[in-house]
């Protein structure tokens, strides 16, 4: 499968009641020794911006999970970095409730979007 299909997949797997962390974790499962169901688990508290939109998009949690596992670790500091700076630049913030307007009312980048834009951003910067 290549990136735009894994990205298409996760973007699925959010409209079929995956939270966003979920949706990127699953659809990069590959890139992991984890079965899907075990990321599932993982990443299950991390939809609507872990803290119900107060904090960092769940689509940039779950792509920062998949990059520690791929890495084992190793330099995943670094990756994260360039993986939040890459989706902010895609999407325009990285707090959940930025993205969806909560406070402006102007939003952003639409879950599906931000979903997409992680995985895109994890061929960018781990591939």
């Amino acid at each position: 499968m290549n990136i735009e299909e894994i990205a298409n997949k996760a973007v699925e797997l959010k409209r079929s009641g995956y939270n966003c962390a979920q949706a990127v974790a699953v659809a990069l499962a590959e890139e992991t020794d984890l079965s899907p169901e075990k990321l599932a688990s993982i990443t299950a508290g991390f939809g609507a911006g872990m803290g119900t939109m107060e904090a960092t998009c769940g689509a940039l949690v779950g792509v920062s999970i998949v990059a520690g596992l791929k890495t084992e670790g190793k330099g995943t500091m670094a990756h994260s970095r360039k993986l939040l700076l890459n989706f902010a630049e895609r999407c325009g913030a990285v707090t959940c409730k930025d993205l969806k307007g909560i406070e402006t009312g102007k939003v952003l980048c639409p879950c599906d979007e931000c979903v997409r834009n992680a995985v895109l951003a994890y061929a960018d910067e781990i591939n």
